[in-house]
């Protein structure tokens, strides 16, 4: 085992899984491991390395040899996308303290996470990407699966990730894994660079035994620590706070990050300063908080954009200030507005020319509410103003939620106002893409800190199914629903597998609508007749306006091994989905949904969205469009 007393004689790959078992981060007091698991598909290019080393990892800690050290837990994943999204779900459920660990061969098993990797780096999660590379060596060149690269001999498809991690590196030597492995911990473990990390593995050098220092394999601990706010910039926050006449806070996932939660309650609660929220955000007040005015943005409420329309202060905490929350920078109107941004980062702290707090987001709101003190309140017809606007908004929830009849087909909305009947605090919902984000934005009651579980940084088809295994594993015993419309889950349906063979409960609500229906929408709305969008035969003048196909996406979850439930009517939903959320089985329901109408429909949107529309066009349609898009397009402005 070791050629030397201070020395241990390991493979690459096994020094490498022997030194992820003891990182670990420690945040308020509390221990995580960091790496807690590793997802992988094998192939030649890790099958004999990181294979053989966490098989023998396992081996080893049950074997009572010395020192065995933790053990590194193993998930067989189905496809290397979906393993980082298992990943990315467990990190955020983790508030980003715990992560997992992917492993894929070469080629194409390396470069189907770059889709992953791109939405953990987008959304700030942590995951440590593993795939295996060409011979650092080069005996034979070149190798199955190699890209050849005639210019560069130093190029692999691995380096398609470069752009997409938030570290990267090539370990073409054993020696290089020490000082690059700690670098990998770090950015990890840092709120203020994490993402993916990359550390792309010859499949050689995996192979390749060395002499290791013991220190290598010491326990390490990550601190996870809470940056106090700049005592100049705290103060110019003060006095931006206490000017302000119509403050606005616009809480993102930071909140969520920092566990900010408890001080962004007090802080609302101090000031009487509503809060909005982004789809990362959303949560941070329970629904029913009289400070919480919903979702803001394209898929805010009519509560939260109005107050941003006439705010003169906007506190961001903890977001980056995306397009849809800004509503692509026509939502804030009022004549004088400024930003105060909270952010652990300095490049999202600077963004919308805002004063800057960086800081934790609970360590800044705490020391901002101390320095304001009982000096700074609101003033009362402000608070009755948007509480009457929030009530009015919930009106509008409840119609789209009812369902007059409970005998037939129920909408998207009346889904969602199903689960809504049945869920507590303790209730995970998932989801990522299509017209579901738009309409859980404006619609979802959120009853805990982490029920919401929306991701749209990278808004990635494919997403949810995924993520509620890694959320699941994260959060043991609580129901974790992932909810798909039928476009998402023909892309992705895989790792009902993997939920099947490890038997984690899950459970996932299938909406079969026929189509893209998030783009039929926009494609209606840009003029170009939803082109593209439905799942129906192609018809006769060559578009697809057919019949629907006859696809049964319940045959095929079953057929991968979930317990099925269909649910033909609002009434049938209401008993499929109390039946799922007792199960403890992974479990689907599956409904047809009815294309909703003015009255059981969600809201429109309460703000504009930037898609450009054809600048010149003979269809009608288009033409129709592009004068609405040069009328919008006109409120926008730039934040100086």
């Amino acid at each position: 085992m070791s050629s030397g007393t201070n020395t241990r004689r390991l493979t690459v790959a096994q020094a490498l899984v022997a030194f992820l078992a003891r990182q670990y981060t420690e945040r308020d007091g509390r221990r995580h491991r960091l790496i807690n698991a590793t997802w992988g598909i094998f192939g030649h290019g890790n099958v004999a390395g990181l294979g053989q080393a966490l098989l023998e990892s396992g081996a080893t800690a049950q074997s009572g040899e010395t020192p065995p050290g933790p053990a590194m837990p193993y998930f067989q994943g189905r496809n290397e996308q979906a393993m980082v999204h298992a990943a990315v779900g467990y990190a955020r459920q983790s508030r980003r303290l715990s992560a997992h660990a992917v492993t894929t061969s070469i080629g194409p098993g390396a470069t189907n996470l770059v889709t992953g990797a791109a939405l953990a780096t987008v959304n700030r999660l942590p995951v440590l990407l593993l795939p295996g590379d060409v011979f650092a060596t080069r005996p034979a060149d070149p190798v199955l699966q190699q890209l050849e690269v005639p210019y560069a001999g130093d190029v692999s498809v691995n380096d398609a990730l470069r752009p997409v991690s938030r570290y990267f590196d090539r370990v073409t030597r054993p020696e290089a894994l020490i000082p690059t492995a700690l670098q990998a911990m770090r950015v990890l473990a840092d709120p203020a660079e994490t993402g993916a990390v990359t550390l792309a593995l010859p499949q050689d050098v995996q192979a390749e035994a060395y002499d290791w220092p013991e220190d290598f394999f010491a326990e390490r601990v990550w601190q996870v620590c809470r940056p106090r706010p700049d005592l100049d910039a705290l103060d110019a926050a003060r006095r931006a706070v206490s000017a302000a006449r119509r403050p606005l806070i616009v809480a993102g996932g930071g909140v969520h990050h920092s566990e900010a939660e408890e001080a962004l309650r007090a802080f609302a609660e101090a000031t009487g300063i509503p809060v909005a929220s982004t789809q990362a955000g959303k949560g941070s007040l329970p629904y029913d908080h009289p400070c919480d005015v919903g979702g803001i943005g394209h898929t805010g409420t009519a509560t939260a954009d109005e107050l941003a329309r006439t705010a003169d202060l906007v506190i961001g905490v903890g977001t980056r200030w995306s397009d849809f929350s800004t509503a692509s920078a026509t939502l804030f109107q009022h004549p004088a507005v400024r930003f105060l941004n909270l952010n652990i980062t300095s490049f999202d702290a600077h963004k919308m020319a805002g004063l800057s707090l960086v800081a934790d987001a609970r360590t800044a709101l705490d020391e901002l509410a101390a320095a304001l003190g009982t000096r700074m309140h609101v003033e009362p017809a402000y608070e009755t103003e948007y509480a009457d606007d929030k009530e009015r908004w919930e009106y509008r929830v409840d119609a789209a939620y009812e369902a007059d009849d409970p005998d037939v087909h129920p909408t998207q909305p009346q889904v969602l106002g199903a689960l809504d009947t049945l869920v507590t605090g303790d209730d995970i919902v998932i989801n990522a893409a299509g017209s579901l984000p738009g309409d859980l934005h404006k619609l979802w009651r959120a009853r805990s800190a982490d029920q919401y579980h929306v991701e749209y940084g990278y808004s990635c088809m494919g997403y949810e199914i995924p993520a509620a295994i890694g959320v699941a594993m994260a959060a043991p015993g609580r129901p974790v629903w992932a909810l798909v419309g039928d476009g998402t889950y023909l892309m992705n349906p895989t790792e009902i597998v993997t939920a099947v063979q490890e038997n984690i409960p899950i459970k996932v609500v299938i909406l079969q609508n026929h189509g893209y229906a998030s783009i039929g929408g926009l494609s209606e709305s840009v003029g170009a007749e939803r082109f593209g969008t439905a799942y129906r035969y192609r018809a006769l003048d060559g578009t697809y306006t057919g019949a629907p196909l006859p696809v049964d996406l319940a045959a095929n979850a079953a057929s991968l091994g979930m317990r099925v439930i269909r649910a033909k009517t609002v009434r049938d939903l209401h008993e499929a989905l109390s039946e799922a959320r007792e199960a403890d089985v992974p479990t689907c329901v599956y409904v047809e949904t009815e294309t909703a109408d003015t009255v059981s429909g969600a809201p429109p949107a309460q703000a504009w969205w930037d898609v450009p529309v054809a600048e010149t066009a003979t269809r009608p349609s288009a033409v129709k469009a592009r004068k609405e898009y040069d009328r919008q397009v006109a409120a926008r402005r730039r934040h100086l």
